[in-house]
């Protein structure tokens, strides 16, 4: 008995000797960096210009010399336009791809280390991106469809229901919002604006959601600017629920929502969602504050693809924020979230689901509006492809910025929020009397 447990100590000690052995390897073995840039600071070109892509690989900040790194090169990650690898001798590498016609070339880098691990990283390049056009027109009747909807909808009462609700300022007060709508959801958020405000004294703001299932949010910032804030979560579901609700509906009725009834105009999800957008907006105008100069809507990624329908909609929308906007280009080979139309192995569209996916592309709406307009677009975003984004940018009528990220995925940067704020500012100084 007493040799049993004198060998079960020693292999305690053992694996306890391994399991820090182990920990000093980790910790003196770090992973690889690799890096690849486009040869301009700004990352744009026009057809046919080379486009050189740059790649570094270090360890430990020093020069890799052994191995091979892998790349491909793109149509903005549709179609793969070049690949192949290059010996890795300690020296920077450099790949060179071109686009005959105004797009986004985009360079994935692969490096696989002696730890086993695949290291990647990726460059993106627009090609005159102010010249991309839409994949298709705006439909004959888009206007009419819609306006057959927004009848539809005033004649559903807005029966508005305003449940105060903590806003965390003695200047502010906040109410859960509920109006009826179309579409099978109410609209549901949170509306918040300063106490005792004058009538058509401020302006007004919406704030709209990305993609997910999940409570709208309490928009005080905005409120404290003066204005009147309205943000409404995606799907006019209930505020304030524990997690477990909202998860349960992303799992359940909820899941993919984002393909819900599209092989119709009339049966697809979006179509309740838009309507939401012009109830929302028929709400703050109606309220006795409202200035009745400034509407402006904001979003990111879906939010940002629902300000653009938004100010389509709403003519009286006189500014809007995009940050990385989805739902554009559902119609093109290179489109963003929600891959709405599915494709074939030849890569043919789904004739039916193309069809009804015009009605509710972003693009199309950004077609239809004035309102001052500033979008992000990030070049090696895989989610909303810079594609699909300046498709729709680039069918904006009114005043227009776009602010260009060529290291950016899907995400959002204080770019936005910067560039976002600055329009906020300026127009509610324009407000003001």
């Amino acid at each position: 008995m007493p040799m049993r447990r004198s060998r079960l100590l020693q292999f305690s000690v053992f694996i306890v000797w391994l399991a820090a052995a182990c920990s000093v390897w980790a910790q003196q073995t770090p992973g690889y960096e690799l890096k690849v840039l486009t040869d301009r600071p700004d990352a744009l070109y026009h057809a046919n210009d080379p486009v050189t892509f740059d790649m570094t690989l270090l360890r430990e900040n020093q020069p890799v010399a052994q191995g091979q790194v892998e790349y491909i090169i793109s149509n903005d990650g549709e179609e793969t336009l070049d690949q192949g690898s290059l010996p890795v001798t300690g020296e920077s590498l450099a790949v060179t791809g071109r686009l005959d016609k105004p797009g986004f070339l985009r360079c994935q880098a692969t490096y696989t280390g002696e730890d086993g691990k695949k290291y990647l990283s990726t460059a993106g390049a627009g090609v005159d991106p102010l010249d991309i056009r839409p994949s298709l027109p705006v439909p004959d009747d888009f206007d009419a469809f819609w306006s057959e909807k927004k009848k539809e909808l005033a004649a559903v009462p807005m029966n508005p229901v305003l449940t105060p609700v903590d806003s965390s300022s003695a200047d502010i007060e906040c109410f859960d919002l509920q109006l009826d709508c179309l579409g099978g959801a109410p609209v549901s958020g949170y509306y918040m604006r300063p106490k005792a405000a004058q009538p058509k004294s401020l302006p007004a703001l919406l704030s709209v959601h990305g993609a997910g299932v999940r409570s709208s949010n309490k928009p005080a910032r905005y409120a404290e600017l003066g204005m009147l804030a309205l943000d409404i979560n995606a799907h006019g579901i209930p505020n304030g629920k524990p997690a477990e609700f909202y998860q349960g509906l992303a799992k359940g009725e909820l899941a993919n929502y984002r393909h819900q009834g599209r092989e119709s105009r009339e049966t697809y999800y979006f179509l309740g969602m838009y309507l939401r957008l012009i109830r929302a907006m028929e709400f703050l105008m109606a309220q006795p504050q409202w200035d009745g100069k400034e509407l402006i809507v904001i979003g990111s990624s879906q939010g940002g693809g629902q300000s653009l329908v938004a100010a389509g909609l709403n003519p009286r929308v006189t500014a809007l924020a995009a940050n990385v906007p989805a739902m554009c280009e559902h119609t093109g080979r290179v489109n963003g979230w929600p891959r709405l139309v599915p494709r074939d192995e030849q890569g043919n569209p789904d004739p039916q689901i193309l069809e009804a996916a015009r009605y509710f592309d972003a693009m199309n709406f950004a077609a239809r509006t004035q309102a001052d307009a500033v979008v992000t677009v990030g070049f090696i975003d895989n989610t909303c492809r810079p594609t699909s984004v300046y498709a729709a940018y680039n069918n904006l009528r009114g005043p227009k910025r776009i602010v260009n990220e060529p290291l950016m995925k899907h995400e959002s940067r204080p770019s936005f929020t910067q560039a976002a704020d600055e329009l906020i500012r300026k127009h509610i100084q324009k407000a003001k009397p």
